[in-house]
């Protein structure tokens, strides 16, 4: 799954921001200042930062300044109340991939996330298994080269098992990788979605592991 740096030290724009990435699929990471921003955003497996001007101990131009020096390509995205024209274009010169500001429109975000992370890939991400595949950037799944229109939820649950096939795969590392929220133990939210990946790409493709989970077959 995609993995998405948040940066941000107000929880409510943190909570609403991961809560949002989430339900389109992709997973996050987050950092309240910016020493560990900077640090986060370096590591390998962070396809993308949503990073705040205003941070302690480091500012997020400083932060982006820093990243570019490293030689990191990352796109970043700048999110922040100071939306006057300098700021704006200090953000641009210092290398941001996009500037949004506060208040912003969550789906407007999102666009601007997906955008990014299409333009940051020299090659759409293609994972095929038998005849599913899905294209991880476009959020495109076909089936025997027929489109299939999966919910956010059913796009990310399926890239796991896509992504992982033949292994088992527990009900709880599903939860904690597509939903990224602790779930009361008896919750049978992944079965349901089973379920209905099982209607739209195939009845036998996911096998039920009994007393274990799922796995792809």
């Amino acid at each position: 799954m995609t993995r998405i740096l948040v940066v941000d030290d107000e929880p409510h724009i943190v909570s609403l921001v991961t809560r949002s990435l989430h339900a389109d699929g992709y997973e996050t990471v987050v950092a309240e200042d910016g020493a560990e921003a900077l640090e986060r955003a370096l590591e390998p497996d962070i396809a993308l930062v949503v990073l705040d001007v205003g941070l302690p101990s480091m500012d997020g131009f400083e932060v982006l300044r820093h990243l570019r020096a490293r030689g990191s390509a990352i796109p970043v995205i700048m999110l922040t109340a100071r939306s006057g024209t300098s700021d704006t274009i200090e953000g641009l010169d210092a290398g941001a991939s996009d500037y949004v500001a506060k208040p912003f429109a969550v789906a407007e975000l999102l666009a601007r996330v997906r955008s990014r992370l299409r333009e940051s890939s020299t090659a759409p991400v293609l994972l095929t298994r038998g005849d599913v595949s899905l294209d991880v950037l476009a959020r495109r799944v076909t089936v025997a080269d027929k489109e299939v229109d999966l919910s956010a939820r059913e796009f990310a649950l399926a890239e796991q098992f896509l992504r992982h096939p033949g292994e088992v795969l527990t009900r709880e590392v599903l939860l904690s990788r597509v939903w990224g929220m602790d779930f009361d133990p008896g919750s049978n939210v992944v079965d349901v979605y089973v379920r209905y990946l099982r209607a739209k790409l195939g009845p036998d493709n996911i096998v039920t592991v009994r007393g274990e989970g799922y796995r792809w077959d």
